[in-house]
């Protein structure tokens, strides 16, 4: 099977406050052979400074989808990157660039990628990188690292066309579970996981995250999820005789 790169990534951008950002966004996506751009609420894109910055790229511009959240722009997507800046508890196992191009290239064949990319001046919150597959960032100077959403985005662009030759990757990957059935997962494991008493009721997030990156590591397919989501059900059928936490 052979895949078009422009046909299976999206580059997904959080909440934009500059329509000229956005325009550039779009030239750099189609410098490098991609299409598809999803946004997610943020500055209207029929602006002047828009189609300015766009120049040739306002077939892009005029072409993007928006959507009330990142969790529904991922919906159909099953490989997810969330780019930072930032490092801490829950911004570990962080890709450079090229280590990510080569994570989607070598399964963008049956799969969907998104590229995502946060607000100009803060970034992507710790819930919205928890939403994705993996973290990225792109190593800059200590002494200046902020990047412009174009650049960063231009980086990221550069590397998967790279990686990618002519545009197309050829061979069978393994599809993995879409972001959607993930989410689904994961709400239902969270809502079990009280049940038993296993999370704290007044800071679930805390260990969810960590729940969150140990599947997301062991990259799941929609059996594996089906599997879980079947062992949480058979959790909570036996919760029913629930007594309190183990040892209390």
């Amino acid at each position: 099977m052979t895949v078009s790169m422009k046909n299976n990534i999206s580059v997904i951008l959080v909440e934009p406050q500059s329509p000229g950002n956005v325009g550039m966004v779009c030239r750099a996506m189609k410098n490098m052979g991609l299409a598809e751009l999803r946004i997610v609420k943020g500055c209207p894109l029929d602006h002047p400074e828009a189609y300015k910055f766009a120049v040739s790229a306002k077939d892009l511009l005029e072409g993007a989808r928006v959507f009330p959240s990142l969790e529904e722009a991922l919906a159909d997507t099953e490989l997810s990157v969330a780019t930072t800046r930032r490092h801490g508890k829950y911004r570990q196992e962080i890709y450079s660039p090229g280590e990510i191009a080569g994570k989607i290239v070598t399964n963008l064949a049956g799969n969907r990628a998104a590229l995502v990319f946060g607000r100009e001046d803060s970034g992507l919150t710790t819930d919205e990188l928890s939403l994705c597959r993996w973290h990225a960032t792109i190593p800059t100077s200590a002494e200046y690292g902020s990047l412009n959403l174009a650049q960063a985005v231009l980086i990221f662009c550069y590397e998967l066309f790279a990686g990618l030759g002519e545009g197309t990757v050829a061979g069978e990957a393994r599809t993995l579970a879409g972001s959607a059935a993930q989410e689904a997962l994961f709400g239902q494991m969270e809502r079990t996981l009280l049940r038993i008493g296993f999370l704290n009721p007044q800071n679930p997030d805390h260990i969810m995250r960590t729940v969150r990156r140990i599947f997301s590591r062991a990259e799941l397919d929609d059996r594996e999820v089906a599997i879980l989501r079947g062992m949480m059900t058979q959790i909570d059928w036996a919760a029913d005789q629930f007594k309190g936490k183990k040892g209390q």
